[in-house]
């Protein structure tokens, strides 16, 4: 390949990253308007790809790579359809960051909404097409990619597809087909918190979650719907929902819907959420709230249940007529259930602290027990009230409120009406308390959570990351073992890496990897061998002086021990001849050939690569 064709592959990625950073820059100054929530995925999502450009430019191995992108005649297509999808992202941002909607021209709204169709559309597109087994991308950062090519195509799918009439009047792409996204349901068994850390980052990296709808700042109902209900419709033998049966918020089926002091019906979770957010007006109307009391609309609930078995539409609830919807498909009869749960779930807003003890006890005690509790709980609205307990200064109210939410996430779906309330920032501030109960039960929910993964964006920028180290480090063995398995599950977003070797997260890691009882060596090998593929992080191994540490695992230790110990040294010794040499001096070559021989396929692999790594320093050091 020409040097001047080289150079021009690695100009082409210097200006992906120069965009890729202008927008963190637009995301840095802060975004505001009915479009705020679609402007701040967007722009997370951009950012995460600096860590894909940048492992892309610093490839120093093998050009040949390099070879074949340049000669191919796709390959600058495929580079300029990248880098025109990051430019309309960037202008996209400047133009939606603001929008107002009551000053703008009517149809403007609609016109953001189809360009947020198109944008996420070439995006994904964009990252679908590079040829990325011609580069040596780490297995995280090709994780973390696909993560973000999942969220754009859900994204896409919820901002309803690009159709024929509706991109083509806006003059943007040519008509694009919607393709289906596939969701797997996670693997986890989130009973047992604790073996979550001896797993690989790919069997803790949850499939199962969901884009959120247009940001809470939303002031009419009409940004958005027309393109969800020309979706909805185009959908054969669907019928249309009727306006009064969709959340003003969401634009969505009511699941749990509530009345507001000004009369106006929203979905629970959607509406407290803005009211969380420090919003004293009704979305809707303006006017402003006389209280915060969210009262059931039993009636409308009624309506939607009974619209929904007519027309044969799945409900949103599993609810029907206070019977529980079981997995084979039958009914259970939980009308006793529900009133003893309302009740409790009333009471938590007593104002007798002794009142709200014991209800907040009884919650915690029935939401342990079985997942029909779980739903039940929540269905009755529990989840925003015990988050506002998470703030009671009474600690034993605190505690049992963060146990039970802990609780109420092990059901799947309850973790999205958790996140929706903004639980994190409380929990958070739970993590940091005196009882050492309340702070491992706090990171416990933090796990939870963090197995969707938008969530471990939310959580990594809350502040979690430094407690979460705090207790790692001077915690309970039980808080320990939290802690954890949390920062395990957080780092596997590539993102909150540095976050967490700048709480300090080396120093607690090399201390429970030389502890003499070797109690929680297996967690500190395992997030290590996570944590390896982030350059901030390499170089704090080595700071801390952990090669010794890890070329000693190497020789004792369990199968998974010597596993996790290869894949970090791997990763410590890769392009870098002075860590090379240190190992070769430390003795590493005989277990290395020990676990070739017998480890497992994946030991096997590092093991092997390097040996393979030493003898071609060998030789070069032999030639010179």
């Amino acid at each position: 390949m020409a040097a001047e064709e080289s150079m021009a592959i690695v100009a082409a990625i210097q200006s992906l990253l120069r965009l890729v950073r202008d927008v963190a820059r637009t995301s840095a100054t802060g975004f505001t308007g009915a479009f705020k929530k679609d402007c701040t995925d967007l722009s997370r999502r951009v950012a995460l790809l600096s860590h894909l450009l940048e492992e892309i430019r610093d490839f120093q191995g093998d050009l040949r790579p390099l070879d074949s992108l340049a000669s191919s005649s796709t390959s600058p297509s495929l580079l300029s359809e990248l880098t025109a999808s990051l430019k309309a992202a960037k202008t996209l941002l400047q133009s939606a960051g603001s929008f107002d909607h009551n000053i703008a021209p009517d149809g403007a709204a609609q016109k953001i909404v189809f360009q947020f169709q198109d944008v996420t559309w070439k995006l994904e597109k964009g990252l679908s097409n590079l040829p990325y087994d011609r580069f040596d991308i780490s297995e995280e950062v090709k994780e973390q990619v696909d993560l973000v090519k999942g969220q754009l195509k859900r994204a896409t799918a919820r901002y309803g597809g690009p159709q024929d009439s509706i991109v083509l009047s806006c003059g943007l792409s040519e008509p694009l087909a919607k393709e289906s996204d596939s969701l797997q349901p996670s693997n986890i068994d989130h009973h047992g918190f604790e073996s979550k850390v001896g797993g690989t980052p790919n069997e803790s990296f949850s499939k199962d979650s969901d884009e959120t709808i247009h940001g809470m700042e939303l002031k009419t109902t009409d940004v958005g719907c027309t393109v969800n209900n020309i979706e909805e419709n185009k959908k054969l033998d669907s019928p249309v929902i009727p306006d009064d049966f969709l959340c003003p918020i969401s634009l969505e089926l009511f699941r749990d819907p509530v009345i507001v002091s000004t009369g106006q019906t929203y979905e629970r979770s959607y509406i407290q959420r803005w009211i969380n957010c420090g919003n004293t007006t009704c979305p809707k109307t303006q006017q402003k709230l006389q209280n915060f009391i969210l009262t059931p609309n039993h009636v409308l609930r009624s309506l939607i249940t009974q619209w929904c078995t007519n027309h044969n539409v799945e409900q949103p609830t599993l609810l029907t007529n206070r019977k529980l919807k079981k997995s084979d498909g039958s009914f259970l009869d939980v009308s006793r259930d529900i009133d003893v749960i309302e009740s409790i779930v009333h009471n938590l807003s007593s104002p007798s602290i002794e009142e709200r003890r014991a209800a907040v006890s009884e919650i915690r005690s029935l939401s342990k027990r079985s997942t029909n509790n779980r739903i039940l709980i929540a269905e009755a609205g529990a989840i925003p009230i015990l988050i506002d307990l998470l703030t009671s200064e009474d600690n034993i109210i605190q505690e049992h409120a963060v146990t039970s939410i802990l609780n109420l996430s092990i059901y799947e779906n309850n973790r999205g009406l958790i996140m929706l309330a903004n639980a994190v920032p409380s929990i958070v501030k739970v993590l940091r308390s005196r009882s050492m109960e309340t702070r491992e039960n706090a990171a416990a929910t933090l796990f939870s959570l963090s197995l969707a993964d938008e969530n471990k964006i939310i959580i990594g920028e809350s502040g979690a990351i430094p407690a979460l180290v705090d207790l790692l480090e001077n915690g309970s063995r039980r808080g320990k073992n939290d802690a954890a398995t949390a920062l395990f599950n957080l780092c596997i977003y590539q993102g909150n890496k540095g976050r967490a070797v700048r709480a300090g997260i080396m120093a607690a890691l090399l201390k429970m990897l030389t502890d003499s009882g070797g109690s929680m060596v297996d967690e500190s090998l395992t997030i290590l061998s996570v944590l390896a593929s982030h350059q901030e992080a390499k170089a704090a191994m080595v700071r801390a002086g952990v090669i010794p540490n890890l070329v000693d695992h190497m020789t004792v230790g369990i199968p998974r021990n010597k596993e996790n110990a290869a894949s970090v040294l791997v990763s410590l010794c890769k392009r870098d001849d002075e860590n090379l040499v240190c190992i070769s001096r430390l003795g590493v070559v005989a277990p290395l050939v020990e676990l070739a021989a017998n480890g497992t396929e994946r030991a096997k692999r590092k093991a092997n690569s390097l040996l393979a790594q030493l003898e071609s320093l060998r030789q070069q050091l032999e030639n010179a």
